[in-house]
């Protein structure tokens, strides 16, 4: 895009508020200069922040707000009086009205799934969103959806998903067609739920923008055998949480190992540059922001308990996917889809 990007930033979102927030989207300026920022939050708290760096309070305007939503709030209890004065809906609203390109939040996952839902609406054809999650891998990083935003999932929701998971990993990987798999019990054709089967035969047999390459088992994620990896949100979900509990198990593993003798200290002492090397490659903030794909707005969701390493990737992230013209793809591509359905569902 010619025109500098604008990004809205919930500062009040996440654990540790606008203390991560601000210095995250400093780093991400030092990145993309000539970023502008809009920063709602309580004003007093923004502009304490802003004291510590003098380019990015030139690059940002301050709205100030007066509601903050709490990070165990329910949806429905977010959703009540009050919401439009907070700065998760304000900031969203930013990217209804025109104002800022992309919205990044660390807040309440539920809160900002709902108001991004009835602020920005969805897409044709899309009933809700899908939390989309970059996932490193031995090859390459590939993209699994959905992470937690649907429980259960319909065929043709699954289709959708895989749509929206190529247009995303062309935006950001630039993979002409992305290869993708759906995750399922075993690879055989007669496993899986209904749903799942039939989601397999809809992609096998259609013209559509993907390198379909059948069912992958959950090992196979690691793997990179695909770019997309299609599944509904519980088993994403869950996935996502073992992924993320196994590698921290193996961490604790491997520094005991390395301090449970003389001898060992002094191996890992010697390995140290290639322990550093493994560190950067599984550092999960490189890969920070889960982002709602199917509605009319960008909206990229950052681990609430991030440091400003991984609040920078959001930000990052939110940059290439306005560039790249990921709502423009995905409605397209959706669209094309349910055309060719001709006006019938698919069972499940």
């Amino acid at each position: 895009m010619k025109t500098p990007l604008t990004i809205a930033l919930d500062a009040m979102g996440g654990d540790h508020g606008a203390k991560v927030v601000i210095a995250g989207a400093a780093r991400a300026l030092a990145d993309q200069p000539g970023l502008q920022y809009r920063l709602y939050g309580d004003e007093g708290l923004v502009y304490k922040q802003l004291e510590r760096f003098e380019e990015l309070a030139r690059a940002s305007t301050v709205i100030p707000t007066s509601v903050t939503i709490s990070m165990d709030a329910k949806p429905s209890q977010a959703l009540r009086a009050g919401r439009r004065d907070s700065s998760m809906w304000k900031a969203i609203e930013a990217v209804k009205k025109g104002e800022a390109h992309a919205v990044v939040s660390a807040g309440n996952t539920g809160a900002l799934m709902a108001m991004s839902k009835i602020c920005l609406k969805m897409l044709p054809n899309i009933e809700r969103p899908a939390i989309a999650g970059i996932w490193p891998t031995i090859k390459q990083p590939c993209i699994v959806l959905d992470l937690g935003g649907n429980v259960g999932a319909s065929a043709t929701k699954l289709v959708d998903f895989a749509l929206m998971g190529a247009a995303m990993s062309r935006a950001i990987f630039h993979i002409d067609k992305p290869s993708v798999g759906l995750l399922n019990i075993g690879v055989e054709e007669v496993k899986g739920v209904e749903e799942v089967k039939t989601a397999h035969a809809v992609l096998a047999d259609s013209d559509l923008p993907v390198d379909y390459r059948g069912f992958i088992e959950g090992n196979d994620i690691g793997k990179g055998e695909v770019d997309v990896v299609v599944t509904e949100g519980f088993s994403g979900n869950i996935a996502l949480k073992t992924a993320e509990g196994t590698a921290r198990q193996m961490g604790v593993y491997l520094r005991e190992a390395m301090n449970s003798s003389l001898i060992s200290k002094l191996g890992a002492l010697l390995a140290s540059g290639g322990f550093r090397a493994l560190k950067h490659r599984m550092d999960t903030r490189r890969y920070n922001g889960g982002s709602f794909l199917g509605l009319k707005g960008i909206v990229i969701k950052s681990h609430g308990g991030t440091d400003e390493i991984g609040y920078a990737s959001a930000i990052n992230y939110a940059c290439e996917f306005v560039r790249a013209g990921l709502v423009e793809r995905i409605a397209t591509d959706v669209e094309h889809f349910h055309n060719t359905l001709n006006g019938h569902s698919l069972s499940g």
